[in-house]
């Protein structure tokens, strides 16, 4: 049972704990100190633990396939499936997430080296000062290219270095003027004054505010609007709400609704590492098939995010953003909507964005073969294809 992860001692650092691993039935108990496993043997399923991993039959064997099922090759995947079942000290759990998934992390062949130029990007990057619900704040926005304006917004809990590939691609920026700003309390766009006496936590009606108060702002007459995850659910906000300010919406990822299948507790914990953990939470809803670099650049923007902030955009996702009974609203003929959805998110999964193109007469939805939960960041060789077309769309329209 290859489990080589398990000596990944960098990521489970003073981890001393007594791990059962119920593999189907077949059930072993690890002894770890200080993040490497130092006995193994097989055990009952009374066997005393601190952390139990219960995997069902099924659960076990897609897991470990080779490669395993779209949605299937994850840890917290499977808890959202009901195939695996996490005992004992949840909190341990979380606080050494990265450990854990590293343990049952498949290796992975090397990967060529990406050839190397020196030189500039073609991004500008400046603080804009703008006024929002009442208050000053100083975003961050970075630039490129000059035509149709496109805003772009970044998923929850990370920043606008997410669209870097976007806005060095010449095939977009020839055509459009990509503006991509980190959100208030999230890269460098720091939290308005006060902030330490407030817990953050983001609202449809706040969301949608920054993206047309920015826009206004920033003179971007009618601009395309494409986000990802809680971008890309609220498009259908600003699809309903602002049709005629807008040329119309991209929604990467993007569903009206995602049932709740997860605690957020963890993500904001003393007693867990902020950043690690959110890094972690997310690391399975990348496309197995990423490039290492490009994969470990998008956690590392999780890993970055300010205290609580990925919990607070989560909010808005799992609490308050319910958008189905606004689809109804949306009429595609003035505001085009577009849902380009990665086989391999289990949290957008595939059926969410094709039921929320379903409610909304028009829309047009596509599921990519290959890709994630963060399209653009994780591999944008196998988005560019998607998206180009949905561009030229637009560019077409005038």
């Amino acid at each position: 049972m290859p489990l080589s992860g398990f000596a990944n001692a960098r990521l489970g650092r003073d981890l001393d704990a007594v791990v059962l691993l119920d593999a189907g039935g077949e059930v072993t108990r690890f002894t770890v100190s200080d993040g490497r496993v130092v006995a193994a043997e097989p055990a009952g399923v009374m066997a005393r633990y601190d952390i139990a991993l219960r995997f069902t039959a099924e659960g076990w064997e897609k897991f470990r396939a080779d490669p395993p099922p779209p949605r299937w090759g994850d840890l917290l995947a499977l808890r959202r499936h009901g195939a695996v079942t996490i005992e004992g000290d949840t909190r341990l759990f979380f606080a050494y997430l990265p450990w854990f998934k590293a343990a049952f992390a498949r290796p992975r062949p090397s990967e060529p080296q990406p050839t190397f130029q020196p030189g500039y990007d073609a991004i500008t990057g400046r603080y804009f000062h703008m006024e929002l619900e009442g208050r000053p704040h100083r975003v961050f926005i970075e630039e490129a290219g000059a035509g149709i304006p496109l805003l772009l917004l970044h998923t929850a809990g990370s920043d606008a270095r997410q669209w870097r590939h976007i806005l060095n691609d010449p095939a977009v920026t020839s055509r459009f003027r990509c503006i991509a700003p980190d959100m208030p309390w999230h890269g460098k766009s720091s939290p308005p004054a006060g902030w330490e006496r407030e817990e953050y936590r983001l609202t449809t009606a706040a969301y949608t505010g920054f993206a047309m108060a920015l826009s206004a702002a920033l003179g971007a007459d009618r601009p395309v609007v494409m986000g990802c995850s809680i971008g890309g659910r609220i498009v259908l906000d600003l699809a309903a709400r602002h049709a005629g300010e807008l040329r119309g919406v991209i929604g990467l990822q993007g569903s009206a609704f995602v049932h709740p299948y997860y605690d957020t507790t963890m993500l904001h914990h003393p007693q867990v590492h902020g950043g690690e953990v959110c890094a972690a939470a997310v690391s399975g809803l990348i496309a197995p098939t990423a490039p290492e670099a490009d994969r470990h650049e998008t956690l590392w923007h999780y890993m970055q995010g300010g205290p609580g902030v990925f919990r607070g955009d989560l909010h808005f996702y799992k609490e308050e953003g319910d958008l189905r009974p606004l689809l109804a609203r949306i009429e595609t003929a003035n505001c085009p909507v577009y849902l380009l959805t990665g086989e391999h998110d289990y949290s957008c999964r595939p059926e969410d964005t094709l039921a929320t193109a379903a409610a909304i007469p028009g829309a047009v939805a596509t599921i990519m073969e290959g890709l994630g939960h963060f399209p653009m960041s994780e591999d944008y060789a196998a988005l560019r294809p998607h998206l180009l077309p949905v561009l030229e769309a637009f560019a077409s329209r005038g």
